[in-house]
């Protein structure tokens, strides 16, 4: 069947990013997926200023025509309410079979070879046979996210998850109301509201209830559900499980990890797609030196902050009364929203992640 230089096995976002990355840096690169696009996942369709960042690393720049600019975030619940805003970064809705379709564009643009509907039977640390056939290559790349063939293969492990929730996300044909993302809190589960174009809104769904649907549980957030009332959703409400959990190794001998099958993040951060892209341009710096040692150092450092968000996220979705108070905090004292958003999206300016452990207690000591 031949050779190439870098092997990835998963063609969703992470994977995908990642040949791009590794193909801008000269590799040879073949992605592979039993699935056909356009690949979809539920998920909040936001993408923050890191990922609209590193897109542009990649050489693909979101604009107001593929996708629709939103200008921050909104934290509420039924007593309070606080917003922050990005300043001068940008950040995008955009749907996912849209953004999977443009990295697909973009990868077969710079000479990616991809194989879909191409199945990967047997593994080893030369290669790998695909449908029938053995690929050689110097790097192999696990993509395939929370539940990795290659990590498992690669005896790299998993923690055990810090929490399973649930997320269901669907489509309403409506105007947005709003030029940011609304994250709506009630008890032990959140509502986001992401506008994703001129004409049309996403509505996502994270709660520890697995029976809890969108229908239902608008009557948690009325104040969304009054936008929605008599209107027709756009698409069928699609469900995943989300949960934070990360590998007990990203890397060994010539195989590394990337996406979800690496690190996930609670949903309720909305750093997933951020992450990946950013892991992917420092594994594909990794692959171009023949070292995967300062890929295993920048995913300690990426993921460091993504991690601590999230726990803050679920102490706070875990505890009503903890929630009331330091959303009140933060509608008392929007400076203190701000720097935690400003945190959350990669502030420019450098920031330790014990900054953000700083900014909860000053919420709940306020």
């Amino acid at each position: 069947m031949g050779t190439t230089d870098v092997l990835v096995i998963g063609g969703g976002p992470a994977g995908l990013a990642t040949a791009i990355a590794a193909r801008l840096k000269g590799l040879r690169v073949v992605v592979v997926d039993s699935r056909i696009p356009p690949l979809d996942k539920p998920c909040g369709e936001g993408l923050l200023p890191e990922a609209v960042e590193s897109l542009s690393c990649l050489g693909i720049c979101l604009d107001s025509v593929c996708a629709l600019p939103f200008v921050g975030i909104r934290f509420s619940d039924e007593h309070s309410s606080s917003v922050a805003k990005f300043a001068s970064r940008t950040a995008f809705g955009m749907r996912r079979t849209a953004l999977h379709a443009t990295l697909v564009a973009r990868a077969a643009e710079l000479g990616v070879t991809l194989r879909w509907g191409a199945r990967v039977s047997d593994l080893s640390f030369c290669g790998a046979f695909i449908d029938g056939g053995f690929l050689r290559c110097s790097w192999i790349v696990g993509a395939d996210g929370q539940h990795s063939a290659v990590r498992e293969f690669a005896r790299l492990g998993g923690r055990r998850p810090h929490r399973f929730r649930f997320g269901f996300r669907r489509h309403y044909a409506v105007a947005p109301w709003s030029d940011i993302v609304e994250v709506h809190w009630a008890e032990k589960s959140q509502l986001i509201v992401t506008p994703i174009s001129p004409g049309e809104i996403c509505v996502t769904l994270f709660s520890s209830d697995s029976r809890l649907r969108i229908d239902r549980a608008l009557d948690r957030f009325p104040a969304v559900a009054e936008h929605l009332r008599n209107l027709t959703p756009t698409s069928t409400e699609t469900g995943a499980i989300t949960s934070l959990s990360r590998a007990r190794a990203v890397a060994r001998r010539n195989i590394a990890l990337v996406g979800d099958a690496s690190c996930t993040v609670d949903g309720i951060a909305g750093q997933g797609l951020s992450l990946a892209f950013r892991q992917a341009l420092a594994l594909a710096d990794a692959l171009a030196a023949g070292d995967l040692s300062a890929y295993v150092s920048a995913h300690r450092r990426l993921t460091r902050v993504p991690i601590r968000m999230s726990r803050l996220l679920l102490l706070m979705n875990a505890s009503v009364a903890l929630r009331s108070r330091i959303l009140r905090v933060f509608a008392r004292h929007p400076a203190l929203f701000s720097k935690m958003i400003s945190i959350h999206i990669g502030q420019p300016a450098p920031v330790e992640a014990r900054g953000l452990l700083g900014v909860g207690w000053r919420a709940l000591r306020t």
